[in-house]
Order: structure tokens, then C-alpha cells, then sequence
């Protein structure tokens, strides 16, 4: 009788416990979302079609996702813009933006390119991290280069969280969790450009330039959506 007192006791305190867990769980699971308290993103009408000396070029289509993948973005992402843009010298630059209203988790992954890229095939390697100086504001970037038969596609990608850019791993986790402690979703987006049939060097200067004048014509009122603060 008196092992059957226990063992009923000791049930009762798990229960307890698994139901104490799960209320924790449902009371500190974040609430509040960022992106319905400051300017809505759009970005087919934020990221101008002609800017600063780049003008878009519709002949060129940026890599694009295999069906299946971007059945995943669709349900991860609020939206998509893939453009080509180029200049008066001919230069091209391939752009990619995937914002989402709720980046609060790492499920959002999917769509770094170092798994986009290698999903399409492509042989990806590091080329380094790297700060850019856009209008004066240091922005740390990461480098790739992409390869796949004599295609070769250097890429520079980063991402943002709220108003802070920076890059996946520790650091964006760590954010993350900080937003989660005060109960808030963050939206966030990443940004991808790339260039082809150009040298690597070369392709990464034109890069930067074309990330300037993408800096000086996103609307000041969410520059620091696209940028970080």
C-alpha cells in the first residue's frame, strides 16, 4: 500500500511538473510582432528599377529555386524579389531579397545561399567575410564563390534581424534569443547579390558599387531594414 502511495505521488508531481513546463512554455512564447509596428516592407517598390546608374536588365534571370524548394520559401517568406540590374559599362549584378514577418527561428535557413546554391548543384566554397562601407556605415558581409561546370558566381549575402544586420550563426541566434526574452517576433530579410563571367576580384568591386547605390535609393523611412542600423 505504501509503494502504491509513492508511486501515485510521484506521478502526481510529474504531472505537475509537464504541466508547469507547458504553461511556462505558452507564457513566454513571443507575441509581439516588430514588422506591424513600424513601416510595412515592399519590396517591389522600395528597391527602385532604376538607380544611381543601374537600370534593370530583363533578359537576365537570377538563379532560381527548383519547385520544391520554393514551395518552402513561399511558406517561409512574405516575399521575393529577383532582379538583374546593369550598368553603362555593360556589368551585371544579380539581386535576391527574401524578407519574412517572422525570422524569430532557424527554420528560415533554407534559403542561405550556401544551401540555395548547392541544392541547384553548385560546388560552394568561402571566399571570407568582409566590411563593406555603404554611405559611411560599416556593413559585414559574407563572400562565396559558386561553381558549377564553367559557370563561376561569386556572391555576397547578409542578413538582418529587425533593424540589425548580420550573419547566420552565433551571433543571429544569440539575437534571436534576445527578442525572444522580451517576447517580440523580428521580421528580417536576406539580401543576396552575385555576378557572372567576370573575374572574382572584379566581380566583388562591381558588387560594392552597385550595393551603394542600392544603399542611397532604398527609402530612408527602412534603410535600416535592408541595412541594419
Amino acid at each position: 500500500m505504501a509503494e502504491r502511495g509513492m508511486s501515485r505521488r510521484r506521478g502526481l508531481i510529474l504531472l505537475s511538473a509537464m504541466a508547469g513546463t507547458a504553461w511556462a512554455s505558452e507564457s513566454f512564447k513571443p507575441r509581439q510582432r516588430l514588422s506591424i509596428t513600424k513601416p510595412p516592407i515592399q519590396l517591389d517598390q522600395q528597391v527602385p528599377k532604376v538607380m544611381d546608374g543601374w537600370a534593370i536588365d530583363a533578359s537576365i534571370i537570377p538563379l532560381q529555386p527548383d519547385a520544391s524548394l520554393q514551395a518552402r520559401l513561399d511558406v517561409l517568406y512574405s516575399q521575393l524579389l529577383a532582379r538583374t540590374y546593369v550598368n553603362s559599362l555593360g556589368q551585371r549584378v544579380m539581386l535576391s531579397i527574401a524578407y519574412g514577418a517572422d525570422q524569430s527561428s532557424e527554420a528560415t535557413a533554407v534559403h542561405r545561399p550556401e544551401f540555395c546554391y548547392s541544392a541547384q548543384g553548385f560546388r560552394v566554397s568561402n571566399a571570407g567575410k568582409q566590411i563593406l562601407d555603404l554611405g559611411g556605415k560599416p556593413l559585414e558581409v559574407q563572400r562565396l564563390i559558386g561553381e558549377m561546370g564553367a559557370r563561376v558566381e561569386p556572391i555576397t549575402y547578409w542578413v538582418t534581424l529587425d533593424e540589425h544586420a548580420t550573419l547566420p550563426g552565433l551571433s543571429r541566434k544569440l539575437d534571436q534569443l534576445r527578442y525572444g526574452l522580451k517576447g517580440q517576433i523580428p521580421d528580417g530579410m536576406l539580401v543576396r547579390v552575385s555576378t557572372v563571367g567576370l573575374p572574382k576580384a572584379e566581380s566583388f568591386a562591381v558588387q560594392q558599387q552597385f550595393l551603394e547605390a542600392l544603399y542611397k535609393s532604398v527609402p530612408a523611412s527602412v534603410r535600416s531594414r535592408f541595412f541594419g542600423s
